[in-house]
Parts: structure tokens; C-alpha cells; sequence
């Protein structure tokens, strides 16, 4: 990403799923009427920071949470809700044999999963699924190739490893990083804040 330019940052709103901090990775799940409403309230925040939100770059994660969010936003700013571009590599963390799971239910189904994610939260991978580095790297390619300003609707992953790379953060931290739902993310080299 070039110096002077400015990610916005979104984690697509809430979803059943969420609700119950049921880990959803790459599975397919909607948003729920909650969801809606907090991209609603993208509209307003990214409205706040930016004059003119129509000059701006619009960039999804292709799973069904993170589009519907943007979409929502679109219309809410009145942009025409399918004027973006579906980016893979903005795909939440594939959480493999843990996907589908409740959070609660993970020290009695994988003990030694959780231990060996807190001794190397990083580098740790599910049973077919990646760790956080490999998604950092796929974060970390199309991030390279941003070239102007950019609203992105991602996941708690992606947002985490994208400041971990414009931020220069040490990769032990990236997993505590907050990842709200109802806020904007405003992203700069070396810098950021919520709205």
C-alpha cells in the first residue's frame, strides 16, 4: 500500500453465529437484522470522515456476511450496492475441524487444539484449516497492491492482520487485537482509529 493512503476498515456485522460465539472461519453464514443495522451505521460513521464516500474503492470478502454487510452499506450511502470488487484473500481464517463449534465447547473436544494455539497463537493450525501467519501472507499480498483509498468489509481475522502490517505490531499481540462490530476502522501506515 502506498504511503498517504487510508483503508477503512469494516468487520461485517452480526451474525447467529456471533451471537452465540459459535466460530464461524469460512463457513457461510448471513447476517442476522442486528448485522444490518450496524452496516447502517457504517454509512453514517464512514460519512463522518469522508466528503465524498462515492470516490472511494469498495472491496469485499466474497463469504455471504461480509457482502451482505456491504451491500447494506452501499445503499445506506446510495451507491449502487453491487459496485464493488469480491477480494478472496479477505476471507476469515479458515478455522478447519473448529468451524460450525462453540467457543464453550472447545476445552472438552480439543484440549491440546486450544494449549498449542496459546503456546503459538501465530503459527498454530486447525485440523484442515491455516494458521493466522498463513493468512497474514494473503493479507499481506493484496494489501500491497491497494493503490487509493479503500472501504473494506472483511472479517475479525483479516482486520487483525491488516493492522499488523500497517502498524508493524509484533505477530504475539495480533490475536488480543479488538475487533468490534459496530465500529469503522479507519487504517493509515502507522496509524489508526475508531469511529
Amino acid at each position: 500500500m502506498r504511503d498517504g493512503l487510508t483503508l477503512y476498515v469494516i468487520r461485517h456485522g452480526e451474525t447467529d453465529w456471533n451471537r452465540v460465539a459459535r466460530y464461524q472461519g469460512q463457513s457461510d453464514v448471513p447476517l442476522n437484522e442486528h448485522g444490518r443495522a450496524q452496516a447502517r451505521r457504517h454509512a453514517k460513521a464512514l460519512r463522518s470522515v469522508v466528503a465524498e464516500p462515492g470516490r472511494l474503492a469498495y472491496v469485499s470478502s466474497p463469504l455471504m456476511r461480509a457482502r451482505q454487510t456491504m451491500e447494506t452499506l452501499r445503499e445506506a450511502l446510495g451507491l449502487e450496492a453491487a459496485g464493488y470488487q469480491l477480494e478472496p484473500r479477505l476471507r476469515e481464517v479458515h478455522y478447519g475441524h473448529w468451524e460450525g463449534r462453540l467457543a464453550q465447547e472447545l476445552p472438552t473436544v480439543d484440549p491440546e487444539g486450544l494449549a498449542a494455539r496459546a503456546l503459538d497463537p501465530n503459527g498454530w493450525r486447525p485440523a484442515g484449516g491455516e494458521s493466522y501467519a498463513e493468512m497474514r501472507a494473503r493479507t499481506d499480498a493484496w494489501l500491497s497492491e491497494v493503490e487509493r483509498d479503500t472501504v473494506v468489509v472483511t472479517h475479525g481475522g483479516p482486520s487483525r492482520t491488516l493492522r499488523a502490517a500497517l502498524l508493524n505490531l509484533d505477530p504475539a499481540v495480533v490475536l488480543g487485537l479488538e475487533v468490534p462490530q459496530d465500529r469503522l476502522l479507519v487504517l493509515r501506515p502507522s496509524d489508526h482509529s475508531w469511529v
